[in-house]
């Protein structure tokens, strides 16, 4: 029978558990289409992100 293939992530798993993805819809000027910015920050640093404007 074959074997069943289980794919594993090396890495340090405490340095994930302090950061959070961040997603805001901002409207384009020169379009006026809505796009969005996606960013991974640390805890504690995500009103920065959302207030930044672009």
């Amino acid at each position: 029978m074959a074997k069943k293939a289980v794919a594993t992530f090396a890495g340090d798993k405490s340095q994930n558990k302090n950061v959070v993805k961040c997603i805001k819809m901002l409207k384009s000027k020169k379009t006026g289409a809505y796009y969005f910015e996606e960013a991974i920050v640390p805890i504690g640093q995500e009103k920065e992100f959302l207030e930044k404007k672009n």
